[in-house]
C-alpha cells in the first residue's frame, strides 16, 4: 500500500467514528424498559387529615383495558371504611374537603365497584376493610376508571372515609369523614 493513500484512512476513519458518536448522542433519552409487559403506572401516596393517622399507598396499573387497583394503609379503626378517587387533585384542606366530591365525569349516580359504569362514579371503588391492628389490604381490577381519557384518574385523589360506604345512599354512600388523602400520579 502506497504511503500517500494511508493518510487518508486515518481521517476518514475519525470523521466516521466522530459522525457516529454524533449520531448516538442526538437520540433521545429513553425512559428504560416498560414494566409487566409496558404497562402504565400512577400511585397515590395517601397522608392523614387533620387528627387522624391513617396512611399508606395505593398503586394502579393499566393493563388489557382495565385497571388494576393495589392498596395498603393503615392507621384505620378496625372495620370497612369508604374508598374512592375524588374529582380534585388537592389534599390542602385540613379536612381533604379540597379533594371536592367523588369523581363523577357522567353524572351518574353512586354505586358499588361492581356495577356497571352508567350505575356508578368512575371514582366508586367501595371499602377497604382493616384488621383489628388497623391494617387494609386491597386489590382489585376496574373496568371503568383509566389512566388516559375522559375517565382518567390522574391528578385526581384517592380518599379513605371514617365509614363504610353503603353503596346505595346518594350522592356518597354515607361514608363519613375523610381520614387520608393522596394524589394520584404517574410513575416514570
Amino acid at each position: 500500500m502506497n504511503m500517500r493513500n494511508c493518510r487518508w484512512v486515518v481521517p476518514v476513519w475519525f470523521v466516521f467514528l466522530f459522525v457516529l458518536a454524533g449520531c448516538e448522542r442526538e437520540q433521545p433519552p429513553t425512559a428504560g424498559p416498560p414494566e409487566e409487559g409496558g404497562a402504565v403506572r400512577a400511585a397515590a401516596e395517601l397522608k392523614p387529615t387533620e387528627g387522624n393517622q391513617v396512611s399508606g399507598t395505593v398503586t394502579f396499573v393499566a393493563a388489557d383495558g382495565k385497571l388494576r387497583v393495589v392498596a395498603h394503609l393503615q392507621g384505620l379503626e378496625p372495620g370497612k371504611h369508604g374508598f374512592h378517587v375524588h374529582e380534585k387533585g388537592d389534599c390542602s384542606a385540613p379536612d381533604a374537603s379540597s379533594a371536592g366530591g367523588h369523581f363523577n365525569p357522567a353524572g351518574t349516580p353512586h354505586g358499588a365497584q361492581i356495577d356497571p359504569a352508567e350505575k356508578r362514579h368512575v371514582g366508586d371503588l367501595g371499602n377497604v376493610e382493616a384488621d383489628a391492628d388497623g391494617k387494609a389490604h386491597l386489590e382489585l381490577t376496574d373496568q371503568v376508571i383509566a389512566l388516559e381519557g375522559e375517565n382518567s384518574i390522574v391528578g385526581k385523589a384517592v380518599v379513605v372515609h371514617a365509614k363504610a360506604d353503603d353503596l346505595t345512599s346518594q350522592p356518597t354512600g354515607d361514608a363519613g369523614g375523610r381520614l387520608a388523602c393522596g394524589v394520584i400520579v404517574i410513575q416514570e
